[in-house]
């Protein structure tokens, strides 16, 4: 008999804690973020959209060494390599990528491409809106994901390459 008053006494006294919880829960203000009026903030650690990275001189990180596209697991990323030339210098390495795509419909945000890079050219970034009512659109270029020139950089522009002579 003592032992049914016993667990009936402790099932009374785990729903009051629960009931406790909940009430202190009910007490507290709401918090609520008026987006889009203004920014979300996010955690330091937020995936969001990926981000091709540039140096110090505007040239791009991404050496075309595929590594992000072998460590992806939902094989989401495409890449075609290119060469630099002496004339036009996209990165600073021997290759380039000349495609880079990466097919939001199949990317899981794991990050694994990130940790892959041995040049940090991609990263996470802040971006959450990339929503969309068609796949199609959900498949981002390279020129979509490029960060902006840093200020003050200066390199071989495809503009000014071309318009070289070509007998000097």
């Amino acid at each position: 008999m003592a032992s049914k008053i016993t667990e009936a006494f402790e099932a009374v006294a785990a729903v009051a804690r629960g009931m406790s919880v909940t009430f202190g829960e009910m007490m507290n203000p709401t918090i609520t973020e008026d987006y889009p009026d203004s920014p979300p903030k996010f955690q330091e650690r937020y995936r969001g959209a990926h981000v091709l990275q540039r140096d110090e001189n505007g040239l791009e990180k991404c050496v075309a060494c595929f590594l992000c596209a072998a460590a992806c697991p939902a094989d989401c990323i495409y890449i075609e390599a290119a060469e630099n030339t002496d004339t036009l210098r996209i990165s600073g390495g021997e290759r380039y990528a000349k495609v880079y795509n990466i097919d939001y419909t199949r990317c899981i945000f794991c990050g694994y491409c990130v940790e892959a890079c041995p040049t940090d050219a991609i990263t996470h970034g802040h971006g959450f809106e990339i929503s969309s009512y068609n796949t199609s659109t959900l498949i981002i270029r390279k020129e979509q994901m490029l960060a902006p020139i840093p200020e003050g950089a200066h390199f071989p522009l495809k503009a000014e390459a071309e318009e070289a002579p070509a007998g000097h």
